[in-house]
């Protein structure tokens, strides 16, 4: 068994976690809409990253809706003492599967009430803002009224620590003025590299970066490269990718998903990959490039 322990851990609010965690997103049915295939197997996903020693997991109550807290519900109630569940905030799933803003106080506090239940959890330890701007960037607007609506649920003790996802350094600010902010989750990989600057400043404040999408938005000459470097190492492209965020920067948090045990597996070994000063040279070209 892979020990992930060796990409060392990282504080994320008043809890050290592992820096390979899980992201439970693919645990829904398509399109993260309705139940799984084979919801069995989605359990024993579960129960195997823990038993690997994943103490990092990040769900929300829209994936499916309900569905894939009620399965994280049913394969690790109880939850280990080290276990951090990480939830987001702020949009709701329409009949048609469609994502919505769903981020007035009483919508968020809503939601709030709705992970706790289907999670079978008193309080959230880390609950994301996710502000609803371009499908995968952020937009410069104002999210003090957002932050504040969840600054009194986090008085209310029904989470300890606010995170943010998809924004802005100055959004960023913008919520420190209201509320410390433990983590920020936004797109940010090898090739889509907007964030370079937001990481290295959150890394000096000591917040953690959680990317999504590690392969997104990949050109098909950047995956071919990517592909033959990979080939090159013994590993997968995701593996490669993986690695190279875990070598990015020590804030940064994995949260890879998948429904698979054998990707599962695949994904946790890439704490083992080791890449030299060229291969690093040669994958930070690849974000250089112009997609094709």
């Amino acid at each position: 068994m892979t020990d992930i322990s060796k990409a060392g851990t990282f504080r994320l609010g008043d809890r050290d976690v592992n820096r390979m965690g899980y992201g439970a997103m693919r645990l829904s049915g398509p399109d993260i809409f309705g139940p799984p295939k084979d919801r069995d197997q989605a359990v024993a996903v579960l129960r195997e990253a823990v038993a690997s020693g994943v103490n990092h997991i990040d769900t929300s109550d829209y994936y499916g809706p309900h569905v894939v807290n009620e399965i994280i519900r049913e394969a690790l109630l109880p939850y280990p003492d080290n276990l951090v569940l990480v939830t987001k905030l702020g949009a709701r799933r329409g009949d048609d599967a469609s994502w919505l803003p769903w981020n007035k106080p009483d919508e968020l506090a809503q939601g709030l009430r709705d992970n706790l239940r289907n999670l079978g959890l008193e309080t959230m330890e880390v609950v994301n803002l996710r502000i609803m701007g371009a499908v995968h960037g952020p937009t410069e607007t104002s999210i003090g009224d957002q932050v504040e609506a969840m600054a009194e649920l986090q008085r209310q003790g029904l989470v300890r620590h606010l995170g943010l996802s998809n924004v802005t350094r100055r959004q960023v600010e913008e919520a420190q003025a209201i509320t410390p902010v433990v983590c920020v989750q936004n797109h940010y990989n090898l090739v889509h590299r907007e964030d370079d600057e937001l990481v290295d400043w959150l890394a000096e404040q000591g917040i953690a970066y959680v990317p999504f999408f590690p392969l997104g938005g990949f050109s098909p000459l950047q995956s071919d490269e990517l592909g033959t470097i990979a080939e090159e190492l013994g590993a997968t492209p995701m593996q490669v990718a993986l690695a190279w965020l875990l070598q990015r920067s020590p804030n940064i948090l994995l949260i890879p998903g998948t429904s698979s045990l054998g990707h599962l597996r695949e994904n946790l070994a890439a704490t083992e990959v080791e890449l030299s000063k060229p291969v690093l040279q040669r994958l930070d070209a690849l974000g250089q490039k112009v997609p094709a």
